[in-house]
């Protein structure tokens, strides 16, 4: 008998070498209804341009779902100097794309290196992310969990967490700490895309042509986000649960920031489908 997967996998790989013949950029920019200018703000911390695109499938969702303004904060261009500036070009044109706004940091080097040694530096980079928490008052804030393997990842973990030190006692928000090049042990929260939110979040992460030319990545991401469903199945809905019907889907980690520290959410683990309300997750 002729194995029945082989032509399952064949599909899989022949769609994988299809995509490399897929625009980057130039895609015409659907159609969706702007946020109100005074709608909540879920700010998207982003180490690197392209995390925005990586990470952001539940701010997608919470922007065309339940109509809130999704700020991506670019907090560095990269260390290649001489990319910095195309970087920057491909960052806006991914931002334009997916209806996302964008705040722009100028930060350099956040690193945990930079943390320890630099206090200036740091100190200065703590203002530049406190100030854009005030400006934007945020309904949540997401970013990278501590152990996200690169250096500006936890950077960018370390950075948020020393900003809301500085704030005010009486600020408070929700945080959802995000994963890309290390995996949450423990996350929280599974948010299901649908076929049509992946595909737009690859659309708008080719626009950032050069680091696909350098690596494909983003054909590799709904293999990622397939993934997830199996983690988060077990991770999420408890050991030996039965897995939903998602094909794809992200995790998360969520908790409350609340009179200085971190408060825990809720007990046990959540999951969001394309039929439940995604801003639900914040009320």
């Amino acid at each position: 008998m002729i194995n029945p997967y082989q032509k399952f996998v064949s599909a899989i790989a022949e769609a994988a070498t299809r995509g490399h013949s897929l625009p980057l950029g130039g895609i015409i920019k659907p159609k969706h209804k702007t946020p109100d200018a005074n709608a909540p703000v879920v700010m998207l911390v982003s180490p690197h341009p392209d995390d925005e695109c990586i990470t952001g499938g539940l701010p997608l969702r919470l922007m065309r779902e339940s109509g809130m303004r999704i700020v991506n904060v670019a907090v560095t261009l990269g260390s290649n100097e001489n990319r910095r500036t195309a970087r920057l070009t491909e960052l806006k044109n991914a931002c334009e794309w997916i209806g996302f706004e964008l705040e722009e940091t100028g930060l350099e080097r956040i690193l945990p290196a930079t943390r320890q040694f630099d206090a200036q530096t740091w100190s200065s980079a703590i203002k530049t992310i406190a100030a854009l928490i005030t400006k934007h008052k945020p309904r949540a804030i997401v970013f990278p969990h501590e152990r996200d393997w690169h250096p500006t990842h936890i950077g960018t973990h370390l950075l948020v967490m020393d900003a809301l030190r500085r704030l005010p006692l009486d600020f408070k928000t929700i945080l959802i700490e995000t994963e890309f090049w290390g995996q949450l042990l423990t996350p929280n929260l599974m948010v299901e895309l649908s076929p049509h939110d992946v595909a737009d979040l690859l659309a708008a992460l080719s626009h950032h042509t050069g680091e696909m030319k350098r690596n494909p990545y983003h054909l590799r991401l709904p293999s990622w986000l397939q993934d997830n469903v199996r983690r988060g199945s077990e991770l999420v809905g408890g050991k030996g649960a039965t897995a939903p019907d998602f094909v794809f889907a992200t995790l998360y980690w969520i908790k409350k920031w609340q009179n200085g520290g971190v408060k825990e959410m809720f007990r046990g683990g959540t999951q969001i489908s394309m039929k439940d309300s995604p801003g639900s997750i914040l009320d």
